[in-house]
């Protein structure tokens, strides 16, 4: 897998819904729900930013590295 995404485990024990943090981040459920389920290709920095602001959490504890690599051609 390369990297895990653990956002809806931070969401939870901040008692937050993803529609709210779209709200507060200025994204669409769409690509929220597309970072969730770990199949985003691509984030920006500055989306990471808002979301780790508002979540109060730091990058590590949405964003983890499970000692693969992922290869571009995977689905």
């Amino acid at each position: 897998m390369g990297i895990q995404v653990h956002l809806e485990d931070v969401l939870k024990a901040r008692g937050m819904t993803s529609k709210e943090l779209c709200a507060l981040v200025g994204i669409t459920e769409a690509n929220l729900s597309i970072l969730r389920s770990g199949k985003a290709k691509g984030v920006r920095f500055g989306t990471i930013n808002k979301i780790c602001w508002h979540l109060k959490c730091d990058v590590g504890d949405i964003l983890k590295f499970d000692g693969k690599l992922e290869e571009e051609d995977e689905d």
